[in-house]
């Protein structure tokens, strides 16, 4: 019995042409050291990146590589979203190129359209950093600033001339700067927030029975909004499928295979004895100096 899914066939490589195939293939590799860390004992997320990446064009391990789950919103690494558009039939040049040197450093990115006149220019410079509290980050921001600063101007201009082609996927090294509702006490200290006292936090816990109770009610409502992400995307994916037997991409019969599994991981994650966190992370990924 054939279960269709949605996957486009490279030219070369693996090609998953069944759901089964999918899903039994995204079980194995959520095994492997192949799946990028966050992917890793996750079949669930494995096949939605796979299913994500081949409505942009990636094949299954291009998929699982370049995209990102970051605070419930799929992503796409910025080398990734480049690669896509000037493959474009529709792209017609994308150049990128740094103005100025230290505090007055400017990203550029131009890109040309077919049949488009006018170019599409994004610009991101130290002082735009400065302002969104990027500038002397910790991590990506001062280890590679002149990388961080092209990566966020290509992503602008990319969206901008091309969102057929990124389907408004975001860049992933700009859907890491975004504020998350799950941010550490470390991260706001980053954010400029006044740091702890030593004293405090050599103070023991059992000391402090407030600030327990309030870390554990934050703790409850962190795992309630990521539970609540993860519901919805998987009910976006649902919706898809639902589209897709509409158009006949679907039987009956394999439509309801894939609505069970879909309505399953949802009972689970709606049950009220289910305390699992269901964090989304970033896949891991090295930025190139």
């Amino acid at each position: 019995m054939t279960h269709e899914i949605s996957t486009q066939r490279a030219s070369t490589g693996l090609a998953l042409a069944t759901f089964d195939d999918a899903y039994r293939f995204a079980q194995m590799v959520a095994k492997s050291e192949f799946a990028p860390k966050d992917f890793r004992g996750k079949p669930e997320s494995c096949l939605l990146a796979i299913q994500h990446g081949s409505e942009i064009g990636l094949s299954p391990m291009q998929s699982l590589q370049n995209i990102a789950c970051i605070n419930g919103r799929p992503a796409i690494w910025g080398d990734a979203a480049l690669a896509l558009c000037l493959a474009s039939p529709v792209c017609d040049g994308i150049h990128e190129t740094m103005e100025g040197d230290g505090d007055n450093m400017t990203a550029v990115c131009k890109t040309s359209r077919k049949g488009k006149d006018a170019n599409v220019v994004a610009r991101f410079s130290v002082a735009d950093a400065k302002k969104a509290g990027l500038w002397g980050k910790q991590g990506p921001w001062t280890q590679y600033p002149k990388r961080m600063l092209q990566l966020r101007a290509r992503g602008f201009a990319l969206r901008d001339a091309f969102p057929d082609v990124l389907k408004g996927l975001v860049t992933a090294e700009e859907a890491q700067d975004y504020p998350s509702t799950t941010e550490s006490r470390p991260a706001a200290v980053e954010r400029g927030h006044a740091p702890a006292t030593a004293a405090a936090i050599a103070q023991p816990a059992a000391q402090s029975p407030a600030l327990s109770a309030n870390e554990d009610a934050m703790q409850r409502s962190r795992l309630a909004v990521n539970r609540a992400k993860t519901v919805a995307e998987l009910e976006r994916f649902r919706s898809i499928a639902e589209e897709r037997l509409k158009g006949g991409a679907y039987t009956p019969a394999q439509a309801d295979e894939l609505f069970n599994l879909i309505s399953h991981k949802l009972d689970w994650l709606t049950s009220e004895d289910n305390g699992q966190d269901f964090a989304h992370e970033a896949a891991e990924h090295e930025v190139q100096g």
